[in-house]
């Protein structure tokens, strides 16, 4: 997540670590779900919860660039 800019407010950045949390659990669950959790736990707005999804879809990108990388 370092090379990630992380969401601004203190919400959004309590969600990204409750999201990466449930992803280092669990690595093969569903994005959404996480994200619509998130949501309604942390009172994100609609524009917020876009923010993170592409949050995660460009950690994601980054980190599947990596991978490639290296081979």
């Amino acid at each position: 997540m370092s090379d990630a800019i992380l969401p601004e407010g203190e919400s959004m950045r309590r969600a990204v670590r409750w999201i990466s949390e449930r992803l280092k659990e669990q690595p093969d669950q569903a994005l959404m779900p996480l994200i619509n959790e998130a949501t309604m736990q942390y009172d994100l707005s609609p524009v917020e919860a876009e923010q993170l999804l592409m949050f995660y879809r460009r950690k994601d990108s980054v980190s599947a660039h990596r991978e490639h990388a290296e081979d």
